[in-house]
């Protein structure tokens, strides 16, 4: 019996702690959901996946805190300049006391999310969220107290003493309590508009914002409200108030709403973004910031000032990174960026590409000399390390998904053909370095996604076919023929990787390792630990690899796959590539522009919990499906960004719902897999499907 046992200890997954930083975009990607500033200098953001923040020169600049949990964050509050608390998904509650250094996890009681918290006083304080939650401390976060569950879902609460608070939720619904939160009776709105935020300046007047523009006003404590004319007609999900005349609103599409004569008059101010704002705070001396999406922050000087973007570098989804030295590398991704470094990413600079085309894989054959490949068949080539770029090819429907090179001149490109409503595999092969290409026998309906030579005739490409099946080819003949691998999985292979001539590892999008050790005539499923899918494979050397993919997941070996460890990446983002130019520095890329770097082989200590995020899976439905798509959330129904993107990371369908279950139209994607990612101020939700 020990020895059973023994061996299923070997099996399990282990997680540690892992050493990664980030360098695109600065000082990070993940979304945020709050802020709030204690005092004229010292400011707190958080945000998906633990993320939390620090300011100590007014918003200038930010530092990431470690919240030591992946839980979504979605309102902070700080009673004084070191004493705060945070709370988010699953009825997460920490606190610090020492300023942010180290958090706390607090026993809340309930495992509802939770949107907003709120202290009057140092020992006195509120969180409300799903389900009607309405908590409450007298002991600074000891202990809490359930007052309330109700049908309806709080969107945020705010105090005026320990006796008087007011709650706002969907649907138009305030409540107000006068016991401090033991009794909540009803307001009469005057709408049915989802309400996201409320604000007081005074024991009698207050705003509260929502939907549709919404902005309503009290001047009565709440018995009355009126609605103001703001003049948009945004999703608003944040207003604050500086003084009793001095307002501010923000919301989607980079809204900034200001009033200077509470809220007589609103004005739009031009804030540079197009992205979702989520909160805004100001300080007594009229400075201020808004954060939101992709980790968007903007910072104003002064009350109706201009807004200048805190938060730097691309937000360009990247989808391939390759190093030439230690210090120089090169990523690519959206809206034809190419990024390179020649300071280990201390610094990641635009190089002009030429081309506006989403761009999917890059390789160097030597330290002057790279290929670029990506949409409409584009396929560039440099010869000075990345200052000039020329286009080997002319655009034509599909893509172009992977390139490779065995030696200077010789090199293969892989991806697709479109004709409706059929994918056809392109394989192009150059022996002149790119100045000529000639379309290889690829086979039909295949998704062609990887390529990877082991010799000048030995090579393999991954994909899937027009239902999701997976497949890996090879070839022995220098491409001029190929052959069906048995893999015994039905999952798209994204990605194909040899160590040697024998042995090789390939991934799929449902969390599936398979290893070969007889040049591709088997394979065997290797245990990850995780379901989550799979992009990218890639190993140092014989032993030590890595895997990195959805929600974040980067996964490691150091015994060529016999087991996985879990590492902890800091973040949600769908990690796209990944490359080690040494066997202890590397770097990740993915959505969002997001570039991490670890210097230690991605890990530093051992630890005992999965610190993975906890993102929800969408229900979806049918699967395959030709035509209509119906998309299910588990959460509570709130304005969502609803993203569909193909598996090269590229966003082709994006809108906005507000109900539970909403079905789309499908019919205009090429066929092939998918993958879904609803994102609201509450949670992160993802899924896939197959276009059929």
């Amino acid at each position: 019996m020990k020895k059973l046992i023994c061996i299923l200890i070997l099996l399990l997954p282990v997680t540690v702690f892992s050493q990664w930083t980030w360098q695109n975009p600065i000082p990070q990607s993940s979304t945020l959901y709050s802020t709030c500033f204690p005092d004229l200098k010292t400011g707190y953001a958080v945000g998906d996946c633990g993320t939390i923040l620090k300011t100590i020169d007014a918003g200038m600049s930010w530092t990431v805190l470690k919240s030591g949990i992946t839980n979504g964050l979605y309102s902070v509050c700080f009673t004084d300049v070191n004493t705060g608390y945070a709370v988010g998904a699953d009825g997460i509650i920490i606190k610090t006391n020492d300023g942010g250094t180290t958090w706390v996890t607090l026993s809340s009681g309930t495992n509802s999310g939770l949107a907003s918290v709120f202290f009057v006083e140092s020992d006195t304080g509120f969180a409300v969220g799903e389900c009607g939650t309405i908590l409450k401390t007298v002991n600074a976060g000891i202990s809490w107290l359930i007052l309330s569950n109700t049908v309806s879902s709080f969107s945020s609460t705010y105090f005026i003493n320990s006796d008087t608070g007011y709650a706002v939720a969907d649907h138009g619904i305030i409540m107000k309590t006068e016991d401090g939160g033991f009794v909540w009776t009803s307001l009469s709105s005057g709408t049915s508009k989802d309400l996201q935020s409320v604000c007081f300046v005074n024991d009698n007047t207050g705003y509260v914002v929502g939907g549709k523009g919404t902005i309503l006003k009290t001047t009565d404590a709440g018995n009355s409200w009126m609605t103001l004319s703001s003049g948009s007609t945004a999703y608003l999900t944040s207003t604050f108030f500086s003084d009793a005349n001095t307002g501010y609103a923000v919301g989607d599409s980079g809204t900034i709403l200001t009033t200077v004569n509470g809220g007589t008059t609103w004005s739009m101010v031009s804030c540079g973004t197009t992205r979702w704002l989520f909160s805004v705070y100001f300080t007594k001396e009229k400075t201020g910031c808004a954060v939101g999406e992709i980790g968007i922050i903007l910072r104003s000087a002064s009350e109706n000032a201009f807004w200048t973007p805190i938060s730097s570098g691309t937000i360009n989804d990247l989808v391939s990174v390759f190093f030439t030295d230690a210090n120089t590398g090169y990523a690519v991704g959206g809206a034809g960026t190419i990024l390179k470094t020649v300071n280990g990413g201390t610094n990641w600079n635009l190089l002009s590409s030429g081309t506006a085309q989403f761009l999917s894989s890059v390789y160097f054959t030597n330290i002057s000399t790279g290929y670029v490949v990506g949409d409409n068949r584009t396929i560039l080539k440099t010869t000075d390390a990345g200052t000039t770029w020329v286009s080997l090819s002319e655009e034509t429907p599909g893509g172009l998904s992977s390139v490779f090179f065995i030696g200077t001149d010789t090199g293969y490109a892989v991806g697709y053909y479109l004709s409706d409503p059929f994918h056809y595999g392109i394989i192009l092969k150059t022996t002149d370095g790119g100045a000529n290409w000639t379309a290889l026998s690829s086979g039909h309906n295949k998704y062609l996604e990887s390529v990877y030579f082991t010799d000048v005739n030995t090579g393999y490409i991954s994909g899937s076919d027009t239902t999701n099946n997976g497949f890996l080819l090879k070839t022995s003949d220098g491409g001029t023929t190929w052959t069906d691998l048995p893999i015994g999985t039905h999952d798209g292979i994204p990605n194909v990787v040899f160590t040697d001539a024998n042995t090789g590892y390939a991934v799929s999008d449902s969390g599936t390792i398979l290893k070969t050790t007889d040049a591709g005539a088997s394979w065997t499923s290797l245990s990850s630990g995780t379901s989550d899918y799979f992009i990218s494979v890639y190993f140092v050397n014989d032993n030590t690899g890595y895997v990195v993919g959805g929600n974040g997941t980067i996964l490691k070996t150091t015994d060529a796959g016999n087991s996985w460890m879990i590492l902890s990446s800091g973040t949600c983002s769908i990690f796209q590539s990944l490359y080690f130019p040494n066997a202890d520095t590397g770097y990740v890329v993915g959505i969002g522009g997001t570039i991490l770097k670890t210097t230690n082989g991605g890990a530093s200590t051992s630890g005992s919990d999965d610190l993975r995020s906890k993102t929800n899976k969408l229900s979806i439905y049918p699967d395959p499906s030709s035509f209509h798509l119906t998309i299910e959330t588990s959460v509570i129904p709130t304005i969502s960004q609803l993203s569909i993107m193909n598996l090269n990371g590229q966003e082709v369908l994006t809108r906005q719902i507000t109900q539970h279950k909403t079905t789309i139209d499908i019919s205009h994607l090429p066929c092939g897999v998918y993958f879904v990612r609803l994102t609201n101020d509450k949670s992160v939700e993802v899924g896939k499907f197959i276009k059929q």
